[in-house]
């Protein structure tokens, strides 16, 4: 019985028997083994996840998280001819419930012949919950080996029912050297180098942006060009246009550039933290979530070190509200070369957190009756106010009396550094702690 979705043939004649035909270079080229895989041996290696598996000769079940043009699919294709399984592909954005339901009773029919499934799921993540968790029981009954691609973080994407049954296996953008070693395999294939100068066949890898598909789809119609002489990276930028960065303003590359852009200012790092603005800004991110992402680093890790860095921000995106793009982002990019450079402290922050914690722990206990206010005669009774000491009054301004509920342990919530405006505030802190001591002593 032929499946819903028909995969490859376990086993294919070699590259050179198959028949020809309009088939894209990057589908003709798509290795034939897991040794012509390139730039995962990470992932391949005989040490690596995938390889240990192999030499074990069992594949479990498994999620390929990577990039798009990494060889998700085609690492899936051998992986089925090198356990002997019948594979199965679908894309969770055309499958739905009926045709699971199909997949799973082929592969019934097909265990009772003997032979096992794989299952190839391509964009996994857009399966929602309840699709996810129709593959538990197959997967726990053995009736299919479910391999699934998805380019989102699965820790986000994918139920923890289903990723307690399978193993992640990470797969990296394409580095350069690989990228190279591809164009020289699709030179070999189209029998003849392709018409670039060496620093455009340089641009041409930085514009595949780690997508071995992508490059292989630009060599193809570089190869139908028709030129006298080879092109320089102008050239070649004004045939090609220049793909899209791989960056999704809700999803993975999202969080990890943001990440990346406020570890690189809490580094004191200016041209790092730059460069992580400017590819969010190329990746299509709205300058308002970076403005208040700016915002709260000045809070978070610079603080009291510098309270003018607070100012900077607003003031930078108050700039950017009234210039609007581009010419507002420049206040930004002000604004995270200021932070990127100013004195760091998260003293307050950590202060700020164990008072919450603090507060949570002591639930409603009471102010000390000497700080309420005894606006009645009944709470003049009760001691409200009794033996308050106005601070204005005492010598130096200050009467070191104990704000804290009575019987509590007075904490030290707030550690000033020694940096910036902070060394200051820290001398103060100080002076005033001395003083209490002495005022409270007698």
């Amino acid at each position: 019985m032929a499946d819903l979705f028909d995969s490859l043939p376990d086993a294919g004649p070699s590259r050179s028997a198959m028949p020809d035909g309009p088939r894209p270079l990057a589908d003709r080229l798509r290795p034939r083994q897991l040794s012509e895989v390139l730039g995962q041996e990470t992932a391949l290696g005989p040490d690596a996840p995938l390889g240990t598996m192999l030499a074990a000769g069992q594949i479990p079940s498994l999620i390929l998280w990577g990039p798009p043009g990494v060889g998700k699919t085609t690492i899936a294709r051998l992986l089925a001819r090198e356990a002997g399984l019948h594979m199965v592909e679908i894309s969770a954005i055309f499958a739905g419930v009926a045709d699971l339901k199909k997949v799973f009773e082929d592969a019934r029919q097909r265990r009772r012949a003997g032979q096992g499934t794989l299952l190839f799921v391509d964009e996994i993540h857009r399966f929602n919950k309840a699709q996810q968790d129709g593959f538990l029981p197959h997967l726990e009954s053995g009736l299919i080996t479910l391999v699934g691609a998805t380019t989102e973080n699965p820790s986000f994407e994918l139920n923890a029912a289903l990723l307690s049954r399978a193993h992640v296996v990470v797969l990296r953008r394409l580095g350069a050297e690989a990228l190279e070693q591809m164009l020289a395999r699709a030179e070999a294939e189209l029998g003849t180098e392709l018409p670039l100068a060496p620093e455009a066949r340089a641009h041409l890898l930085a514009m595949a942006d780690g997508d071995g598909r992508s490059l292989l789809n630009m060599a193809e119609v570089i190869a139908s060009w028709k030129l006298g002489a080879p092109l320089d990276p102008k050239q070649l930028g004004q045939r090609l246009q220049q793909r899209a960065a791989n960056y999704d303003k809700s999803g993975d590359g999202h969080y990890n550039l943001i990440s990346a852009l406020h570890k690189s200012v809490r580094g004191s790092d200016p041209d790092a933290a730059l460069y992580w603005f400017a590819r969010m800004l190329e990746g299509g991110e709205d300058p308002r979530f970076l403005a208040r992402r700016l915002t709260r680093m000045s809070v978070e890790d610079i603080g009291l070190a510098d309270p003018q860095a607070q100012a900077v921000c607003i003031d930078a995106w108050q700039s950017y509200e009234r210039l609007g793009s581009p010419e507002g982002e420049l206040a930004l990019a002000q604004a995270v070369i200021y932070l990127a450079l100013a004195p760091k402290s998260n003293a307050a922050y950590v202060a700020y957190k164990a008072a919450r914690a603090l507060a949570k722990k002591t639930g409603s206990v009471p102010p000390p009756k000497h700080v309420l206010n005894a606006p009645t005669g009944l709470m003049k009774d009760q001691g409200y106010g009794a033996g308050y000491a106005y601070d204005h009054d005492a010598e130096d301004g200050f009467s070191g009396q104990d704000y804290f509920p009575e019987g509590m342990a007075r904490p030290d919530l707030y550690q000033p550094v020694d940096r910036g405006f902070e060394r200051d505030l820290a001398k103060r802190a100080g002076y005033f702690a001395r003083l209490r001591a002495r005022r409270q002593d007698g």
